[in-house]
């Protein structure tokens, strides 16, 4: 943990009430205007002052299942004009420079859907909780930054830590992707027993590959960097008994190969129960999956590339799979 962390906001301390309460006349949205450019301004203080110029992403995540942000959503979650390649370039791991660094925190503050950290490890870290707070940490005390952000008419308070600091996660990982996971799961796909790939490339958002013999190569090297993946048995050809599986309400995700071979999935309830039905009847082959976390469990193989880290922001959603 960096040494110095501070939570910086728009909130005047004394509208705070004893227990800390906020009864000022702030918003909590941004104003699209000189307050939100104050909060850049001071998050570009500070990584001056720390002396960094390029920040890493970090547990990055989109809604899945639907947009609790305070705007309206955005097409694209603020994030094409970042990222030519849009959501596939926004991944754990990018790199990306300071300019673009304070974009990511103008499209959090503005609740566009799209969160993440972003950080030079060891030395800063920066990301944006509920309410217009926003938390950076140092391995510099950053007096100069301090004092700008105070004369932009923001307010910092040195904390001890930010509520959403990092924490691992790693439970529900099973085993790295390494050589010898790839090795395994060839024999499952040869053996029968695996036959689709769960691809978490961004928390938030995932992708589904077939798996045979022949495409193992070429879905493993298409992976997006850090994403976490999960294995599940073949599709059944049995498409009658699929759709009698559907439960008689709540959520589910159905997942099906078209006619061109690809693996489709969407995430419904009981009033799309239809349309899903009449999708899969069209398929050459589908499953019903638990959207319920404590029910996802792959049977097969759930892995990760080893230096992933799993997020605790406040974004984070089951992944979604389109």
């Amino acid at each position: 943990m960096l040494t110095y962390v501070y939570c910086i906001t728009k909130y005047d301390h004394a509208d705070r009430d004893e227990q800390g309460r906020y009864s000022g006349p702030e918003d909590t949205v941004s104003d699209h205007g000189e307050v939100e450019a104050a909060y850049l301004r001071a998050v570009a203080a500070f990584a001056t002052d720390t002396g960094i110029d390029h920040l890493a992403v970090r547990e990055p995540q989109v809604p899945s299942l639907a947009h609790f942000g305070v705007e309206p959503a955005v097409d694209g979650f603020g994030l094409e004009e970042l990222f030519p390649s849009g959501l596939a370039g926004f991944h754990d791991g990018a790199q990306v420079p300071l300019d673009s660094a304070l974009e990511l925190v103008r499209v959090m503050l503005r609740d566009n859907g799209a969160w993440c950290r972003l950080e030079a490890e060891g030395t800063f870290a920066v990301h944006v909780g509920w309410d217009q707070y926003l938390y950076i940490s140092s391995s510099r005390p950053c007096e100069e930054a301090l004092a700008v952000t105070r004369e932009l008419g923001l307010f910092p308070e040195r904390v001890d830590a930010s509520p959403y600091a990092f924490e691992a996660e790693q439970q529900s990982i099973q085993r790295s992707a390494d050589d010898g996971f790839w090795a395994d799961l060839h024999r499952a796909v040869v053996a029968g027993q695996a036959g689709i790939l769960e691809e978490t490339y961004l928390e938030g958002a995932s992708r589904w590959h077939h798996l045979t013999g022949d495409t193992l190569g070429p879905v493993r090297a298409g992976l997006a960097p850090r994403a976490r993946i999960a294995v599940w048995p073949p599709l059944s050809s049995d498409i009658p008994a699929v759709v009698r599986a559907l439960p008689a309400d709540g959520l589910v995700e159905g997942v099906w190969q078209d006619d061109e071979g690809l693996i489709r999935s969407a995430i419904v309830d009981e009033d799309a129960f239809p349309e899903l039905t009449a999708r899969m009847s069209r398929a050459r082959a589908a499953t019903l999956l638990s959207v319920y976390a404590g029910e996802r469990v792959p049977p097969v193989h759930r892995s990760h590339d080893r230096r992933r880290r799993n997020p605790a922001g406040p974004l984070a959603d089951r992944a979604d799979a389109e």
